[in-house]
């Protein structure tokens, strides 16, 4: 984590208080609503991490957000599944010998089962309040949580599904972001039926799998789904699948929540820095300035960058501003 000397350097020797900050932020350029998907600032130590994102954001001059759960969620449970494993399995056999592959990948499933239970355990019984404070900081630094970030799969139970979006609204938003499975989307229906609350379907690369959120076949047949259903569409995978992003966007962006703006090789390539790759980042970009269409545009830092997670976020947010000159 950066020291208040260096952020101190990276905003201009300036330290801000939260009250200036909320007077001060706004990162809309040229008409485009431009923020980042907390998810790029994984790097920064978890014990701190809400304080930690919101510092960076303001650093940077990022005035929204897309939340990603795991930092709102108890880090210990969500992200450390080998919770709970026995240190013999991981170094030797109480003889001191070679531990068998079946046996680690047991206790490994075994740790991963528990760790799930006690992260559905939290989600149902943590007070509301828990959230709503997370969302005062925001505010009170003059950020807007727009989006709230959380996957649903088959695991979930549907207590912990309607508890989620009871999640969201003590958030304050009304769009929760999932990359999800159209299996797992139907079980979602009702939830967000009757919490009003949209679910922004995220998509990726794989075109292998029939149930996999990845062609616009596919986020059609979600949006069929429920009035309530809509697109997050991460337009580094759709690029990468050999779609074309601009002409998707233009022909659907009624349905659009949110953009992930990354870059990436087509044919399912590998990711990489921002403007060497086939994604058209600049050319969205100035679709969404032409034709004031009022989707928010996120940053997600997901490249091998050289610099912090909060020096090539920034990196990306420059980019972003240039292609919008």
């Amino acid at each position: 984590m950066l020291s208040r000397r260096d952020f101190g350097k990276l905003t201009g020797g300036v330290l801000l208080s939260q009250a200036a900050f909320a007077k001060k932020l706004d990162s809309t350029v040229g008409g485009v609503r431009l923020g980042v998907q907390t998810y790029s600032y994984r790097d920064l130590p978890m014990a701190s991490i809400i304080d930690s994102v919101i510092q960076a954001m303001t650093s940077t001059g990022l005035a929204e957000c897309e939340l990603f759960a795991q930092q709102v969620e108890p880090p210990n449970i969500a992200t450390n599944f080998w919770v709970g494993i026995d240190p013999k399995l991981l170094g030797g056999g109480a003889d001191g010998g070679p531990v068998s592959e079946q046996l680690r990948a047991k206790a490994k499933q075994e740790a991963v089962m528990k760790a799930r239970d006690e992260l559905r355990k939290w989600r149902l019984e943590v007070p509301l309040d828990h959230f709503k404070n997370v969302r005062k900081k925001f505010d009170d630094a003059g950020i807007d949580v727009h989006v709230y970030n959380l996957s649903f799969n088959s695991s979930f139970t549907d207590e912990e599904i309607d508890r989620i979006f009871e999640h969201a609204k003590a958030l304050g938003v009304n769009i929760i972001s999932a990359s999800t499975t159209l299996s797992a989307a139907k079980r979602i229906v009702p939830f967000a039926e009757k919490h009003k609350i949209f679910l922004a379907l995220h998509g990726h690369a794989n075109l292998s799998d029939p149930d996999e959120f990845a062609t616009p076949d596919s986020f059609r047949a979600g949006l069929e789904m429920s009035k309530y259903f809509r697109i997050n569409l991460d337009i580094r995978h759709f690029s990468s699948a050999n779609f074309a992003a601009v002409a998707y966007i233009r022909g659907n962006h009624a349905n659009i929540t949110n953009l992930h703006l990354k870059d990436r090789l087509k044919n399912g390539g590998p990711n990489v820095e921002w403007g060497q790759g086939d994604t058209p980042i600049k050319a969205v970009l100035q679709l969404l300035k032409a034709n004031k269409y009022q989707i928010p545009a996120y940053i997600e830092y997901e490249y091998a960058g050289k610099l912090t997670c909060i020096e090539e976020v920034k990196k990306c947010f420059d980019y972003a501003k240039k292609a919008l000159a």
